[in-house]
């Protein structure tokens, strides 16, 4: 039977909103539960998602979506608590209830699916990839971890392009569930040990990962990684990087805001790539994605170039909020980084587009069993910057553990300025602080305060980035 309805449990969750959106595109009724409102969920309400916050059937499940039918698909994110009445309802009512992975795997298996994979750089080489084939012509349809700029949302659609744009999730090992034609390995620094136990298992689901590659596919993996690939024998299997592999960059050239450098792929030489956001990170980013559009055997080079320049970037990724003239003025800068590894690779951003500046760092960490897990590492990436500011644990889907909470990084950080805050605190706190440059990093809610805190000090402020 062709499917009618949708409900979604999580419906706040941003890989959930690109579904969301994308069954509303096919004129199918969509509905869900979430915990909390947000602006994302204030949005998919706008455009026609009945989404309700009560964890309460009668309020929260519409009339047509309480008896069983082929015709309804509800789709879970594993963020939900097991115990929920709503997520009760559905499990035990004898639904088609599948998790958001697996509605992703079926809307994608019949399409050439980019997959972008790794413990950080999804969202960023995903869109950048996205924004690449939409803008040269080639077309997809992408399900982004996140806001891509420009486009205010996180799904593209073509009518006509055979490609498909996604980001694969390692929690819960959702990437799982794709078949990938073209799949991205970015970084495999440990991560979720609360899912998966131990580095080696962690590892293990991306050599998986590999295996689920379509014969006729093609793997990028960043060079250095630990992990050991196991792609079918057909499949093709590129390494790149910044500095060397089959994909590179070279004579890359910083200054005035800007990162310009030349792409070398197997048999030839793209020169003078501007990134449209210049930090250094994203120069790996660019090369995975122009190497993993290249690989489709549709892309025009020139016009490559040119959709590069043009990236507008991630809502939360390297966000510039704030940039008074002149060389005193205030900058405030919002980015997702929730792992030690792109905290400090963040912070070395900054400091590289800003240097002999006085950096202030406020993080909220993003749960429990992470803090725990990767405190020590946390307080040395912290510790790179001239000022902390420390918020409390975002809990997200856990539960408190006994003894851990934002203190046992804050002990660890050897900055001397350093402070510990509540959440609501943080507007006060950076206003009588009288900071130069500010970074918040966290994958919680601390960045829903950061254009309160910028109107405070200019009320003219505007969204913008550091090149514009």
């Amino acid at each position: 039977m062709e499917l009618k309805r949708v409900y979604f449990i999580g419906a706040g969750g941003i890989g959930m909103a690109a579904l969301e959106r994308y069954y509303l595109s096919r004129g199918l009724t969509v509905a869900g539960y979430d915990r909390t409102p947000t602006p994302l969920t204030r949005e998919l309400i706008s455009e026609g998602v009945a989404i309700s916050y009560e964890d309460n059937v009668e309020a929260a499940v519409p009339a047509e979506f309480r008896t069983p039918d082929p015709a309804t698909l509800v789709v879970y994110t594993p963020a939900v608590p097991h115990d929920s009445k709503v997520m009760t309802f559905f499990r035990e009512g004898g639904f088609n209830l599948v998790k958001r992975a697996k509605a992703l795997g079926h809307i994608t298996e019949g399409t050439k699916a980019l997959c972008f994979s790794g413990t950080h750089g999804k969202t960023t080489t995903s869109s950048m990839a996205a924004h690449i084939l939409h803008s040269t012509g080639i077309g997809c349809n992408a399900f982004l971890g996140g806001i891509l700029l420009g486009y205010n949302s996180n799904l593209i659609l073509s009518a006509t392009s055979p490609y498909s744009v996604v980001e694969a999730d390692e929690y819960d090992r959702s990437f799982h569930q794709l078949r990938p034609y073209i799949a991205v390995v970015n970084a495999t620094d440990p991560d979720h040990l609360d899912i998966y136990g131990t580095e080696e298992a962690y590892l293990e689901s991306f050599s998986h990962f590999t295996e689920l590659i379509r014969p006729d596919g093609s793997l990028l993996i960043h060079t250095g990684l630990k992990f050991v690939p196991r792609p079918p024998e057909s499949v093709k299997t590129y390494t790149f990087s910044r500095h060397d592999g089959d994909f590179h960059a070279d004579n890359i050239r910083r200054g005035n805001g800007r990162i310009t450098f030349d792409f070398v792929y197997p048999g030839g030489v793209l020169r003078d790539i501007d990134l449209g956001v210049p930090v250094d990170i994203n120069i790996d980013n660019a090369v995975a994605a122009l190497a993993a559009c290249l690989l489709t055997g549709e892309l025009n080079l020139e016009k490559a170039r040119q959709a590069v320049a043009s990236y507008p970037g991630v809502e939360r990724r390297f966000q510039c909020h704030l940039r008074q003239p002149g060389p005193a003025g205030k900058v405030v800068i919002d980015d997702y980084a929730h792992h030690p590894d792109e905290v400090s690779s963040s912070i070395a951003s900054v400091r590289a587009l800003y240097p002999n500046r006085h950096l202030t760092v406020a993080f909220q960490p993003h749960l429990y069993t992470r803090t725990r897990d990767f405190a020590p590492e946390f307080a040395r990436a912290l510790s790179m910057a001239d000022s902390v500011v420390l918020a409390d644990i975002y809990p997200a889907r856990e539960e408190p553990i006994p003894g851990v909470t934002s203190r046992i990084i804050f002990d660890r950080i050897t900055t001397p300025d350093k402070v510990m805050i509540r959440k609501e605190d943080f507007v006060n706190t950076m206003k009588n602080r009288n900071f130069d440059i500010l970074l918040t990093l966290g994958a919680g809610d601390l960045s829903f305060m950061v254009p309160s805190l910028c109107r405070s000090i200019d009320p003219s402020s505007t969204i913008s980035y550091p090149n514009d």
